[in-house]
Parts: C-alpha cells; structure tokens; sequence
C-alpha cells in the first residue's frame, strides 16, 4: 500500500486535512481519497458518487491509509 499523490489542504478547508491517491494493492489505485480529523481521529473517506459511496474501506485498511496519508502531509509541509 503507498500514496502515490498527496494534495494537503489549502487553510480553512475544515477538518479535511487532505486529498490523495493511493495504490492500495498491486494494480488497485483510488483518486480523490480525503483525509478528514474526526473526533475518533484520522479517518478516510472515498468520493462519493450520485450521493452514495464510490469506495469503502475496511477498517484497517482505512486506518492503514490514513496514517500513511497523515504521514505524507508532515512530510509534505516539513519540505516545504
């Protein structure tokens, strides 16, 4: 599993922390992820589509996820 693009949220975007793209498996790729600070934490949501859901996630491939993502951020804004 990786990130393979990372969109830090600009300032004001609430509690989306931010937007990315992951492989979460050889050959499976999901664009337009959102890495959102819940009250129970670090938590990523898929697009949705026609108001339902693109993606689900498992839980802990959705905490996987997120702390892959969450560390692409610090490392983002770090380099900067």
């Amino acid at each position: 599993m990786k990130i393979i693009k990372i969109r830090p949220a600009p300032a004001g975007s609430g509690n989306i922390v931010a937007r990315f793209d992951a492989e979460i498996a050889e050959g499976v790729k999901a664009y337009g992820l959102k890495l959102v600070q819940s009250e129970r934490g670090l938590r990523v949501f898929g697009p949705s589509i026609s108001g339902g859901s693109a993606i689900t996630f498992a839980p802990a491939i959705a905490d996987a996820l997120a702390q892959l993502a969450n560390g692409e951020v610090a490392h983002h804004v770090s380099s900067q």
